[in-house]
Order: C-alpha cells, then sequence, then structure tokens
C-alpha cells in the first residue's frame, strides 16, 4: 500500500510537532497537518500593528545548557538532537504574587532567596517550609535521572527499572502522593497554604490538593535549576524551531488542512481526511487534539465517544493583548505575575490574574517606546454563547469584561488604561474557533484523588492510533505536553521497527 507518510501528526502543537521532529530525524516519514497558517497551537505568537504577542503559553522551562540525561531539560536536548538553536533569555523571577492581605512573593530563581521570602513573612514556619519544598526536590532528583520515554512501553520501562530499581520504586511511591496533603504535613499557617494553592493554580488550574505530588515537583524545583527562559522573538519561536527541523530531516507540516475524521479501517487508524475532502493515508495517526475532539469529533463511530464527565474539564481563557507606552512599567517590575483580589475567589471566573510583559526581556516584540502585555483570566464558554462573532452586542460584551480587567490590573501597574496604545481581547470563543478545542478548554484534569498514572497515555483504544498534548501524561503546560511528543515518538518508533536513542 502506498502512503502518504509512515505517521500523521493531526495538529501542529507543541506535542504534535516534537512527537514529528523524533519520528523524522529517527528515519519514519511524517506529514503534520494543521488547519491554521502557523504552528503552536497555545503556544504561538501572532503580529498586530507592529507588536508581537504571545497567544498562549509564556512562562518555558526546559531550556537549561545543562547536558545530562533525564526527563527534564527536554528543550535544548531535543534541539540539539535536531542539530537547531533556539536562542533564549533568562528570566530571573518566575512569577511575582500579589495575594490578599498584602502578601508579595516574587519566586525568584535562586531558591534560598525565594524561600527567604516565605520565612521573612512566615517564621514560625520555617522548618515546614523547608521540608515541604524539599519534598518537590526530592522529585526532581530521581525525574532528572531517568532517561525519558513511555510508561506504555515494556522494554523501556523493565530498562530503567533494571538499572534505577531505587529511584523507580520511590518515583512509583510519590505517584500517590498529593501536593496538598503533603504540604499539610509540615505547615499548618492557613495563609502559606493558600499561596501553596496558588503555586499549583499557576499552572494546573486546581488547589495543591488535587495536584499530584509528582507535576509539581517538575514545574516547582526546576525553576530553581533549570530556570525559566524565554524564547528570543515571542513563544511562537518554538514551534517554528520544531518545524525546522522537521522539514531538516525530510518532514513536512502542512497548514491551511482542516482534519475532518480520522479513517478507520479494519479497527484501526488507517489515514485522516479533511474538510475539503482530501485523504491521507498512514500506518499510524498521532492526535494533538484533545480527548473530547479526537473521539467526540474527528472519530466518527459513536462507539469511542467519551463523556465530558470523564475527566474534570479546565476552563477556557479570556485574553487580553495590549499594546502601551513604555512608561507605564517602572524600574525593577518582573515579567510574570498573577494577582488575586480575594482568598475566596481566586478559583472562579475571572478571580486570578495572569499577566506577563515579555517585551522587557526581548524588546523587539515591540516597537520603542513601547512593551506587550499578555494578561488572561479563566472563563467558560457557556458565558459567551448567545453571541455571534461580528456582532456588536459581542464587541460590547469583550470591551466590558475585558476593561474590568485592565482596572483590576492597576493594582499593580497603576495608569495602566491610559496607557494603551493596541487592545485586543479573546473570549473562548476564540480559543475554539482558532485551536478547535472543545469549548476552548484547557483541557482535561483529573479529579481530586486520583493518581497521575491515571491520565491518559500516547496509546488509545484504537489500533494504531495515539495521542499527545495536555490530554495525556503528564498535563497541561508546554513541557509537559512536550514530554508527551518524547514519550509518543519513543513508543511508536518502537512498534514500527526503529526504537529512538534516549534524548
Amino acid at each position: 500500500m502506498a502512503y502518504s507518510a509512515d505517521v500523521l501528526i493531526v495538529g501542529a502543537g507543541i506535542g504534535g510537532l516534537t512527537a514529528a521532529a523524533l519520528l523524522q530525524e529517527r528515519g519514519f516519514s511524517t506529514l503534520t497537518l494543521e488547519k491554521n497558517s502557523y504552528p503552536g497551537g497555545s503556544c504561538a505568537s501572532f503580529s498586530h500593528q507592529g507588536y508581537t504577542f504571545d497567544a498562549g503559553a509564556s512562562v518555558f522551562y526546559g531550556f537549561a545548557g545543562d547536558e545530562k540525561s533525564g526527563t527534564l531539560n527536554l528543550h535544548t536536548r531535543i534541539f540539539n538532537r535536531l542539530g537547531i538553536t533556539l536562542p533564549t533569555i533568562a528570566d530571573p523571577v518566575q512569577i511575582h504574587y500579589h495575594l490578599p492581605d498584602g502578601l508579595e512573593v516574587p519566586v525568584y530563581y535562586e531558591k534560598e532567596r525565594f524561600l527567604a521570602t516565605l520565612i521573612d513573612r512566615f517564621p514560625s514556619e520555617e522548618v515546614g517550609i523547608r521540608a515541604f519544598y524539599q519534598e518537590l526536590e526530592a522529585v526532581y532528583e530521581i525525574l532528572s535521572a531517568l532517561p525519558a520515554g513511555s510508561l506504555e512501553d515494556v522494554t523501556h520501562i523493565l530498562q530503567v527499572g533494571m538499572k534505577h530499581p531505587g529511584k523507580v520504586m520511590a518515583l512509583a511511591v510519590k505517584t500517590f502522593k498529593s501536593m496538598g496533603k503533603t504540604a499539610r504535613k509540615y505547615i499548618s499557617d492557613d495563609e502559606l497554604l493558600r499561596f501553596i494553592d496558588m503555586e499549583s493554580y499557576s499552572w494546573a488550574v486546581q488547589d495543591a490538593v488535587s495536584t499530584p505530588l509528582v507535576n509539581a515537583g517538575i514545574c516547582l524545583a526546576d525553576r530553581h535549576h533549570g530556570g525559566i527562559n524565554y524564547p528570543a522573538g515571542g513563544s511562537g519561536a518554538i514551534p517554528a524551531a520544531l518545524c525546522e527541523g522537521i522539514r531538516k530531516f525530510g518532514g513536512e507540516v502542512a497548514f491551511g488542512c482542516d482534519a475532518e475524521e480520522i479513517l478507520l479501517q479494519n479497527g484501526r487508524a488507517a489515514g485522516v481526511r479533511l474538510r475539503n475532502g482530501e485523504v491521507f493515508t498512514a500506518k499510524a495517526v498521532i492526535s494533538n487534539a484533545t480527548v473530547w475532539d479526537t473521539f467526540n469529533r474527528l472519530l466518527k463511530d459513536p462507539r469511542y465517544d467519551i463523556s465530558e464527565e470523564r475527566f474534570l474539564r479546565a476552563p477556557s481563557w479570556f485574553q487580553l493583548y495590549l499594546g502601551v507606552d513604555a512608561g507605564v512599567i517602572p524600574d525593577g517590575f518582573h515579567v510574570h505575575h498573577i494577582l488575586v483580589d480575594e482568598w475566596d475567589k481566586y478559583n472562579e471566573i475571572g478571580g486570578t490574574i495572569y499577566f506577563s510583559a515579555p517585551s522587557m526581556l526581548d524588546p523587539s516584540l515591540a516597537p520603542e517606546g513601547k512593551h506587550v502585555i499578555h494578561a488572561f483570566v479563566t472563563d467558560e464558554m457557556d458565558r459567551w454563547n448567545g453571541y455571534a462573532r461580528g456582532e456588536s452586542a459581542y464587541s460590547r460584551a469583550k470591551e466590558g469584561f475585558g476593561n474590568s480587567v485592565i482596572i483590576r490590573t492597576e493594582k499593580i501597574l497603576p495608569g495602566l488604561s491610559d496607557a494603551l496604545d493596541v487592545r485586543l481581547f479573546a473570549t473562548p470563543l476564540t480559543n475554539q474557533r482558532y485551536l478547535n478545542r472543545y469549548k476552548g478548554s484547557y483541557g482535561p484534569l483529573l479529579y481530586p484523588g486520583q493518581n497521575v498514572l491515571q491520565k491518559p497515555q500516547n496509546c488509545t483504544v484504537v489500533k494504531d492510533l495515539y495521542a499527545v498534548g495536555d490530554s495525556t501524561f503528564p498535563g497541561q503546560g508546554v513541557i509537559a505536553v512536550t514530554y508527551s511528543g518524547v514519550s509518543c515518538a519513543s513508543y511508536v518508533a518502537r512498534v514500527l521497527g526503529n526504537p529512538l536513542e534516549y534524548l
């Protein structure tokens, strides 16, 4: 049979591009099909009136120069494998938290400086603070010693288990632990525990009790090792570099290709049909869509439908893309911020403001004398379903909600309303339209108490159909979906007969 490629990838998100790049470098032919005219999905950039905005993601792990093996520092090792250079700019503060009752916590790259900030506010909790963050450090140390690969690959598991039996057993035990419950073993101060909830909510959109300790160990320890590094040129530089790597080894990323259906033949995934009727065939198909979009939209057989309730659906986002006069941002202002007005509303719609000004690191993102600001809050599709794109009522609703967020942000950036040069607002409807994501959601989350390994893996119930992205282990975030791409490529390469070398 003449295949269009060995492997078809539906969606040029970071997970799909990572899988495609590693498979292509290994000698498999890949064809990545992307609806939009640019790659990256939620990790993309766009330009408007001289400004370059991050469409979604803006805090990035995995770019340290350390070449040691392990599951962390993936971006550096992937790009080294591809022979691609991606310049980055180090950010000395991961996030500056502005919380109720005057609680101000900049999370510095230097771990001791960060811990000192907490201890200064909560001196009676010093022992507990150090013990809790050491628990996260222990997870990091295990993960950074283990090679990245698929947890569904028996050969990989046996090889790692034989080489690192103690670490594998220790990690297995930690997969049953919760970040929040672990914190409560050591800490009793309610305000400090609320801060730890925010540490979790900043990327997981869940409180700490609902967040697996293993996930926390990646995000909240690696920031003090690999650090936070912003890609020069904006978030879109990451998918652009992955596309360069794919093409370097003979692969193809095709834009304007809106997948309508994953085709099945004798119970296996055999190809993809586009909305325009064009058909592509392959030995395997990788879906970068959400679990709901893959099984309820792209697979037409209702036997594969997955109910929304099977997972805890994360909310969507309302996003603000602002071009501002540079003078409104004072000297010493940090790049990334989280702002909460009231503790009992932080996890309600719009309760937490996420804020970044990446042009402070990379001035090329804005015209001279200007800065870019990307701010966003949680939102839900249900609040916008009654509106139609282009109608005046929709514009008024966006303006009203967007302006309310801008006014709240003036708590940390006075005069912002009067410094605006450009302002663009995006609702969950926008997210769904551009990203083809069910209800514009941030993806599926585990219910409280579920083990992190209960997150879907790369294999699916359909033979030769695989999945990557935030619907799969380990979950949300650019470095997490990158891991899903590495894991998927590792599994598929072994199935197709030419296993990957470890990164």
